[in-house]
């Protein structure tokens, strides 16, 4: 048998980079001889957390373009020029078999020029709004594996396959693990508990929230299991005195976190919104207004249009953030209904599918 070569390109934000490391796992898993090389940002965490997951990265002296003008801006097209020249000597170096790009600024120059040298190629595309990378390479690309339905606006409906977003396996059966995952975090068994995630960074304005609430949380009966974020840990730490709140900079295990919890409040970044799906508990999403386009708003707006989620703006959050929350808190009936609509929408064979169609462009001569 042939040994297969694959590169893999995506990063600067882990919802690039962990789809990608979920499809390269997956396919060494079907090819044991393959041989892998990821190409990221240099200075971006790709650099760091790939080879943390046992693969070779190189990097590209690239990075995005900035809304207002700076100086980074006009370092734009030198720094594009010199990642295309060295994305084109990497594909003649290691000639792969299928470049797969995972979105973030990144994978442009690797994947035109794997288009331009006609090897088959495949882009992720994790949002139900595309970033303006996959965006540009939509014409050019041989197929789109996406996670939302109506990208036809975005992308050529021919080359699209709804496969869903790369997760965890650890993720797949939470529900087992509910007595285990509160033992895991020592929480007590007869209290409701809520879980506040904002991404491994930390996200500003949840904290804010939760420490204005934690008599709130606390009159209601609630224990809080709050990952704050590295960024923000010193900062809210001495809530650990608390007896009814635990703040923890990262969750390790996140399986056992999600079995703990009986309500989520989370942003709602692709790969968060793909694993939430898959877990089933009630969630309140309030995504971040930062980001480019808003995604996070739309991503968050697909689930809740289905009653499978509530969505809560951030600038709306004094106005209705207690009345919301108390309310869905004392009705067991409508946490129920969206455990069973938001695992409605999960798409759990995503990283299957993905390879499937990775094998696929195997086959083009």
């Amino acid at each position: 048998m042939s040994t297969y070569k694959f590169i893999l390109t995506g990063g600067g934000t882990g919802g690039h980079i962990y789809p990608a490391i979920a499809i390269a796992d997956e396919l060494k898993l079907r090819y044991p001889n393959a041989e892998f090389l990821f190409v990221g940002a240099l200075d971006r965490m790709e650099m760091d957390k790939v080879p943390q997951a046992g693969y070779k990265i190189e990097g590209l002296w690239i990075s995005g373009i900035q809304r207002k003008l700076t100086l980074r801006n006009l370092a734009f097209p030198l720094k594009l020029i010199v990642s295309l020249l060295r994305s084109k000597k990497i594909i003649k170096t290691f000639k792969p078999n299928v470049v797969i790009g995972t979105g973030g600024f990144a994978s442009g120059p690797l994947l035109q020029m794997a288009t331009l040298k006609k090897i088959p190629t495949l882009i992720q595309e994790q949002n139900s709004y595309p970033g303006i990378t996959n965006k540009l390479l939509a014409k050019k690309v041989n197929t789109i594996c996406v996670a939302y339905e109506g990208l036809e606006q975005f992308f050529p409906k021919q080359k699209i396959k709804i496969t869903g977003n790369p997760i965890r396996k650890d993720l797949l059966e939470v529900k087992s693990k509910h007595i285990e995952g509160k033992d895991a975090f020592t929480l007590i068994h007869s209290k409701k508990t809520l879980l506040v995630l904002g991404g491994s960074l930390g996200a500003r304005r949840i904290n804010e929230l939760i420490e204005a609430n934690i008599d709130f949380f606390e009159s209601q009966n609630i224990q809080v299991l709050w990952q704050c974020g590295k960024l923000y840990y010193n900062q809210y730490k001495h809530y650990n005195q608390l007896p009814n709140v635990q703040v923890h900079a990262f969750l390790s295990t996140m399986d056992l976190a999600y079995a703990a919890a009986d309500v989520i409040i989370s942003r709602a970044g692709a790969i968060s919104v793909s694993e939430l799906c898959i877990v089933g508990k009630p969630v309140i999403f309030i995504p971040s207004p930062n980001v480019a386009e808003d995604h996070q708003t739309k991503n968050a707006k697909s689930i809740a249009d289905k009653n499978a989620a509530i969505l809560i703006k951030e600038k709306d959050l004094d106005s209705q953030f207690q009345r919301v929350f108390a309310a869905l808190f004392l009705d067991d009936e409508q946490q129920q209904q969206l455990s069973e609509n938001i695992k409605n929408l999960a798409l759990v064979n995503a990283t299957n599918a993905i390879v499937n169609e990775v094998e696929k462009l195997l086959q083009i001569k």
